[in-house]
């Protein structure tokens, strides 16, 4: 009889339905057998390397830069122009002095847009190329090219609509448009509040920043809280506010099988395990806490104690294991920082299944021996 249950309980527990892994079958080695991830124990010195990962960067892909002292005309602009001479009698000299004129001796040139040319009309001067240059370079170009015809020119150079010189923002903004740069330069944080601000709580929105063919993506609680994250912004930039919220899945022996959202800027271990609904008393394995994640081979080559072997090149899965058995497991959790995307997983203690066994021969025994004692009773 022993025997006969002691061979039906082995059959059973490597037939019975489970959620995932046993802690032994991410953590000891299978016969030698190379596996297609890394594992690492959590342990004070892997902590702190994780501690030292560079997030993305806006500081660090685009550099610290600055604006030029002076903006440069740009294809789309309208310029305004404004001719003075030194006496009458002059190409820009008026008969009457008009109170909206800067001067009887003066003209003003309506708006014009810059063509695709690069170039503008100046009356006696001709086609002048403005795109690139600045006001006042425009201004002597003009100045040199109306000596001898007007007396002793002067000129202004107005930029009346910036087209060129503006950031795009769109998303979750409170109203995507064209926000025009300031010729002391505009960080990124000034231009989303030129543009509205955002709708959504900040720890759900990340921010794109494209700059000609390089695109990176900062989640924009990192902006607020690096200041070096907040550059200053390039004409042309194309900023996108994308609403994405940071999750992580819990599963296994958890409180919570579920999509769980961060809903704060940073999530630690053990505040994952308790919006999990921490480890199942009746069936969770507390030396069976594991958190599996990417890593870049940068973090994988620092990470001590590495468990390696047939991994291939490349993003490495890492499987971090946690004994929360140990009392100091608890300080460790709280100084390991999950990531977006982080799976959270609880192995199954050994016992439970057994429990599972027993269970599912007591269900198919009781009903023999209910019958065998109800057939003593009519005897």
């Amino acid at each position: 009889m022993l025997l006969g249950l002691g061979l039906f309980a082995a059959d059973a527990c490597s037939t019975l339905p489970r959620s995932g892994p046993y802690r032994s079958d991410l953590v000891a080695d299978q016969n030698g057998q190379a596996r297609p991830f890394a594992a690492a124990e959590i342990t004070p010195p892997v902590v702190n390397v994780l501690a030292e990962v560079k997030p993305p960067s806006f500081a660090g892909a685009f550099g610290d830069y600055r604006p030029p002292r002076q903006q440069r005309i740009g294809v789309g602009d309208s310029v305004q122009i404004t001719l003075w001479e030194a006496g009458p009698g002059g190409l820009f000299s008026a008969p009457v002095v008009d109170r909206l004129s800067p001067g009887s001796r003066s003209a003003t040139i309506p708006d014009q847009v810059v063509a695709r040319d690069l170039a503008i009309t100046v009356p006696f001067a001709g086609r002048i190329v403005v795109a690139g240059r600045t006001p006042p370079e425009v201004e002597a170009i003009i100045v040199e090219r109306l000596s001898g015809k007007a007396i002793d020119p002067q000129a202004l150079v107005t930029v009346t609509r910036n087209v060129s010189n503006t950031v795009t923002v769109i998303g979750e903004v409170g109203g995507g448009r064209r926000v025009p740069l300031n010729v002391g330069g505009d960080r990124l944080l000034e231009v989303l509040a030129e543009a509205g601000g955002t709708r959504g709580a900040t720890y759900d929105i990340a921010v794109v920043l494209a700059r000609g063919s390089r695109i990176v993506r900062v989640p924009l609680q990192a902006v607020l809280d690096d200041p070096h994250e907040d550059v200053f912004m390039q004409p042309a930039d194309v900023v996108t506010l994308v609403r994405d919220p940071q999750t992580f899945t819990a599963s296994g022996a958890t409180g919570r099988n579920a999509l769980v959202p961060f809903e704060t800027p940073k999530l630690s271990l053990d505040e994952a395990l308790a919006k999990a609904g921490g480890v199942l008393d009746d069936r969770g394995d507390p030396d069976g806490v594991f958190v599996i994640r990417y890593e870049p081979e940068a973090v994988v080559q620092a990470l001590p104690d590495l468990r390696l072997s047939g991994v291939p090149a490349g993003p490495t899965p890492v499987v971090y294991h946690l004994q929360l058995r140990d009392p100091n497991a608890m300080f460790l959790a709280r100084r390991f920082a999950m990531r977006d995307k982080d799976i959270l997983y609880v192995s199954n203690a050994p016992v439970s299944d057994l429990q599972k066994v027993l269970s599912l021969f007591n269900l198919l025994v009781s009903p023999v021996v209910s019958g065998a004692y109800v057939n003593t009773l009519v005897k």
